[in-house]
């Protein structure tokens, strides 16, 4: 049997299957393809994706103004005669005095550096958070003195006034602070002993005889 004489529908079988695609099986097949390595289409389709969800975010700048309550004009910077601010800093039973000036990032403690005085880097990274923040990490050196609570409410003590004496420094900062709650005084202390208990409201262990 020769060619010319085989069945027609063993000769048409390709033309005929693309001729069948019906456009609710269009998708399917384009996904297929991807699958099977489509790379021009798979990032195509990629890059339409990330078109579209830009167009469809917000713009970021709009958004800040809204939830950030503007500096007014007439504020002006709170510096001494060597070119210092100073604030005060509290957390739980702590207080914290700083005074900050135009440097290179180095902070120091009670007359020792950070490192040496704040062991642990949770507390460190406690420090440069308003600088983190502010985009003014490395730009000021901080001296301080802290007294009363533990290191932990030492660090937070430290933080709030970094927080308030960069306010003094240069006011266009606060809303950028006071959104991140750096400003807000932390009023979380220990809760008072009670009489009858063994602290606050740890009871004694009950005995039955």
């Amino acid at each position: 049997m020769s060619d010319d004489d085989a069945p027609e529908n063993e000769k048409d079988d390709t033309p005929k299957n693309e001729k069948d695609d019906t456009p609710a099986e269009e998708p399917q097949r384009r996904a297929a393809a991807q699958r099977d390595g489509g790379g021009p289409q798979t990032f195509q389709g990629l890059a339409n994706l990330r078109q579209a969800m830009a167009v469809a975010r917000p713009a970021p700048s709009a958004a800040v103004p809204a939830t950030m309550a503007s500096v007014p004009e007439d504020v002006q910077p709170k510096r001494d005669e060597l070119g210092r601010s100073y604030a005060t800093g509290k957390r739980k039973n702590a207080v914290a005095r700083v005074w900050i000036k135009p440097g290179n990032g180095k902070i120091e403690v009670n007359g020792r550096d950070s490192p040496v005085y704040f062991a642990r880097p949770v507390l460190r990274m406690l420090l440069n958070q308003p600088f983190v923040v502010t985009d003014r990490l490395g730009q000021f050196d901080v001296w301080c003195t802290v007294k009363g609570g533990g290191l932990s409410g030492q660090a937070g003590a430290v933080r709030h006034g970094i927080s308030r004496a960069l306010i003094f420094y240069e006011p266009g900062l606060r809303p950028i602070l006071k959104h991140g709650g750096f400003v807000t005084r932390d009023s979380r202390v220990v809760e008072r002993k009670k009489y009858g208990k063994a602290k606050a409201r740890r009871s004694f262990q009950f005995s039955k005889r």
